[in-house]
């Protein structure tokens, strides 16, 4: 694979450069968009924003009909109705609060639900190129931290927003009502409020920010070093103490980047705190002033001022910050979109066809291809370390390769290196598309078939067999979903791998995979054989699968391989010329192109490269 693109990690942004941008209205209402299946709720959430505000205002006024009224009046009947109003005031309160969060939830659940899914499909459509330059830890993050904080936007940030805007204008409209002095006052010391949250409200949300950042570079080192062949590399150089030191460097700079969060957070309280208590104490100084001079004032509405101003600030400081709160949490939608943007270079057509009944007649024709340029297949955000030409497409690859296999023909592949036998072989199952010229299934351009029914006709098995973290029986049904037991048994016994099986503690129901029961490489190997036997595809393709093998495990490997491809168009890739001697065909590649074709002997009787590389392993396993 070319270089790799993308520059590290880092936060995307902080507030001076979203203000300087403004709010992007094109995600916006993209977002908007994706909430359409939740609309009815949505609104239903609003409304009962504006009824939990209109109820909200209601208890400073029956605390000032105790004071003005019950018990200058003695009233204890009206004493036991206010009392009553306050329970159920507080109880309609609690009602909503309950019915709000429910909502809630379900909306934003949903919603996360949605965007994950959305995101996993696209990125399993994304071509091999785009799994080799992307860190997984980063592109974990936008499917875990990045779709909550979509989510947070709809249902947090919009819900506070409404609730905040609502409960100000009602709390300043009954302040009005009540002494509009007092009311005036404390609205005058709203700069004085709005001032520090501004300040640090883009403080906090810089620091979140790259805190996101910090954050996926951590999960990307530690998704790499706990992988079995990440953990095997450590151990085997003896690198646990500069892995440590790694990770604690990652982990400290989010440690810190928490602090510095945590005290601005408390920094901020602690002024609008000191604030809010001067306002209080202010409103209850000029309201008391105002009921010595007016006795017609009672003391009932000042202590009602009192506790409205509590209500006031809070939400205000908020609102004060709401444009950046709103543009910051668009940036978690953003984050996601930049993803699902990402272009597919492997797409099916609207018109592709099924390929039905596939014989396994494969031709490429003309076939050119070189590594597209990094822009068609990465995301320089999910990037690290970018070499200097990552950006740049490839050297050719592969130059104008003719070659016809007929159904049922084994060809063999070979050649130095770097020649690009293994390159040719996934461009039969579409990981990758031809440059230019045509790689035909039946006669049928690949390009021109459904993406299933390709996957259908044409089974891989690779050098490293891969295993899911799950039971035998559950990875060999991976590649036919509804086989039956006696299917699982059959497969693996042309496999050679039913006895080993047998032997299991639980059998076909052992768990194995990355962190599970330990096989062999052989062992392992001959289970992604029977996989590949139970899919039955009409073409097989075999990429150095006995590579790492030992004498052993090759001679059985080799066993399963032959009743793999009886009947089966196949091509084989390989470094031992052991494994190919009997192969229809012959091809030799150098440089990407076919430099000779013919059996093994004639091959070896023309005395060019396939001679020499058949020499240089003779040599190699006599000196062994």
């Amino acid at each position: 694979m070319r270089g790799h693109g993308g520059m590290p990690l880092r936060p995307m942004g902080d507030a001076a450069e979203l203000k300087a941008r403004g709010l992007d209205r094109t995600v916006a209402r993209r977002a908007w968009g994706l909430t359409r299946p939740y609309r009815k709720r949505l609104v239903f959430f609003l409304l009962l924003i504006v009824a939990s505000a209109g109820v909200s205002a209601l208890p400073p006024l029956l605390i000032r009909a105790v004071i003005d009224d019950a018990i200058p009046s003695a009233d204890t009947t009206l004493l036991r109705w206010l009392f009553a109003g306050m329970l159920a005031v507080a109880l309609v309160v609690a009602g909503i609060s309950l019915v709000e969060r429910w909502l809630s939830a379900s909306i934003g659940e949903e919603l996360i639900l949605d965007l994950r899914t959305m995101l996993y499909r696209h990125v399993h459509a994304m071509p091999i190129a785009f799994f080799t330059r992307t860190q997984t830890g980063a592109l974990i993050t936008r499917l875990n931290n990045d779709v909550i904080g979509a989510q947070r936007a709809l249902t947090g940030t919009l819900g506070g927003i409404v609730d905040n805007l609502i409960g100000v204008t009602v709390t300043l409209a009954v302040m009005l009502a009540l002494e509009w002095r007092v009311t005036l006052i404390a609205v005058a010391l709203l700069p004085v409020f709005v001032i520090p949250a501004r300040i640090v409200g883009r403080r906090l949300q810089a620091l979140s920010r790259e805190s996101m950042g910090l954050n996926a570079e951590m999960n990307t080192v530690m998704t790499e070093r706990f992988h079995v062949a990440g953990a095997l590399l450590v151990k085997l150089f003896g690198r646990v103490d500069r892995e440590v030191d790694l990770f604690h460097d990652r982990a400290d700079r989010v440690a810190r980047i928490g602090i510095k969060q945590a005290m601005a957070g408390r920094a901020l309280f602690a002024s609008l705190g000191f604030i809010g208590a001067l306002a209080t104490a202010l409103v209850y100084l000029v309201g008391g002033l105002i009921v010595i001079d007016n006795p017609a004032i009672e003391v009932g509405t000042v202590v009602a001022l009192g506790l409205y101003v509590t209500q006031l600030y809070g939400p205000l400081a908020q609102l004060s910050n709401a444009r950046v709160d709103l543009m910051t949490a668009l940036v978690s939608f953003e984050r996601v979109f930049e993803v699902l943007d990402l272009p597919r270079p492997i797409e099916e057509r609207p018109d592709a066809a099924a390929l039905l009944e596939p014989r396994g007649h494969v031709t490429f024709d003309h076939v050119w291809f070189r590594f597209p340029a990094a822009g068609g297949s990465s995301l320089e955000s999910l990037e690290g370390p970018r070499s200097e030409h990552g950006d740049d497409a490839s050297d050719w690859i592969l130059t104008d390769l003719d070659l016809d296999l007929a159904p049922g023909t084994m060809v063999a592949i070979v050649g130095r290196s770097g020649a690009g036998k293994s390159t040719m072989s996934t461009l039969v199952p579409r990981l990758h598309d031809v440059t230019e010229g045509r790689v035909l299934l039946d006669g049928h351009d690949v390009r021109d078939l459904t993406l299933d029914s390709v996957a259908d006709a044409v089974g891989v098995v690779s050098q490293d067999a891969h295993l899911f973290h799950d039971s035998i029986a559950v990875n060999l049904r991976y590649a036919k979903p509804d086989a039956t037991d006696e299917d699982l048994v059959r497969a693996a016994t042309a496999a050679r791998i039913h006895h080993v099986i047998a032997r299991l503690p639980d059998g076909y129901d052992t768990i194995v995979g990355e962190r599970g029961y330990r096989l062999s490489g052989g062992e392992k190997q001959r289970l992604s054989i029977a996989r590949v036997l139970l899919k039955d595809p009409a073409v097989v393709v075999l990429d150095e699968a006995t590579a790492h093998l030992d004498t052993e495990s090759e001679r059985l490997v080799q066993a399963a391989l032959a009743e793999t491809l009886r009947g089966r168009t196949s091509l084989v890739i390989a470094h031992r010329l052991s494994t190919v001697v009997d192969a229809d065909l012959i091809v030799v590649l150098d440089h990407g192109r076919i430099v000779e074709r013919g059996t093994h002997l004639e091959l070896l009787a023309a005395g060019g490269l396939y001679a020499e590389l058949a020499r240089t392993q003779l040599v190699a396993a006599e000196v062994s």
